[in-house]
């Protein structure tokens, strides 16, 4: 598919279980898509630091580019100087600079408390070291004033040396064409790879996309809800829905695709097998 990027994103598992079934997931995703790279989470405030590390380092060993997440929130400038330590000593070179979410019943938001002042912080450190990638939201932020400071917002973690972005999951092709475009107008040249995320369980997308204020528009929803406990019928028409959507999003110039697999493959392949169909 020409010279886009095409990426995948995990969370650590917490088990020794969950931790095979990514393996398997992981290799699947490899050997077909060859995606330029895979990213990890982290949890709020850093709790899952740990197995994000290690995550990642297994990646990194069997020759794929993994790019974890770092959040600032809840962490001390010290913090950070030290995980930037550990990744760059193993060899990792990209890095996804986020704000992050303060865990349930922290008070504190940390001495750095925007993903600009991370990336600011990042830069000053470690120079060029890292490629960073930072977030961005086509359908704005749930916590933004208002789309204006949001695409500013974005423009900000741009300017302070981001090298590319990658946005909220969103159903809405034209929200990222009109974000891409408006960011333009604000001097942002970075790439910004949609964020793409298969639907297989209607309930469950649902509740994250009132979580992170995704728009799931009424007739994708009520399609899906018609379907009730049809999980086939759901399956097959996220497929056609979100195919769609990928294939609308190339043709109109995104510069790759970045897919949220919630550490499953089956749904990201069937797309991708479509996608080159």
């Amino acid at each position: 598919m020409g010279t886009r990027t095409f990426s995948i994103e995990f969370f650590p598992p917490k088990t020794p279980e969950g931790m095979d079934k990514l393996r398997a997931a992981r290799a699947q995703l490899s050997e077909v898509m060859k995606p330029a790279f895979f990213s990890v989470t982290f949890g709020a405030g850093g709790s899952t630091r740990e197995r994000t590390l290690e995550t990642v380092l297994e990646i990194q060993k069997q020759g794929v580019e993994a790019a974890p997440h770092l959040s600032c929130i809840g962490a001390t400038r010290a913090d950070i100087r030290n995980i930037l330590e550990t990744y760059k000593q193993n060899g990792i070179r990209r890095i996804v600079a986020l704000r992050g979410d303060l865990p349930s019943g922290m008070a504190e938001s940390g001495e750095l408390r925007y993903a600009s002042e991370l990336v600011e912080f990042i830069r000053s450190e470690t120079g060029d070291t890292f490629h960073l990638e930072v977030a961005a939201y086509p359908e704005i932020h749930p916590q933004a004033k208002s789309a204006q400071d949001d695409l500013k917002n974005f423009a900000r973690k741009v300017k302070a040396g981001a090298n590319s972005a990658i946005t909220q999951y969103f159903f809405n092709a034209d929200a990222y064409f009109r974000f891409a475009d408006e960011a333009r107008t604000l001097g942002v040249e970075v790439p910004i790879v949609p964020g793409i995320m298969p639907i297989g369980n209607f309930s469950q997308l649902a509740r994250f996309s009132d979580a992170c204020g995704a728009d799931i528009p009424r007739w994708i929803r009520k399609r899906m809800e018609g379907y009730g406990d049809d999980n086939a019928s759901i399956r097959a028409f996220g497929l056609e829905v979100v195919t769609a959507m990928c294939e609308r999003l190339l043709a109109g110039g995104a510069p790759g695709l970045h897919f949220y697999t919630l550490n499953q493959a089956g749904l990201t392949l069937e797309i991708w097998k479509r996608l080159e169909a």
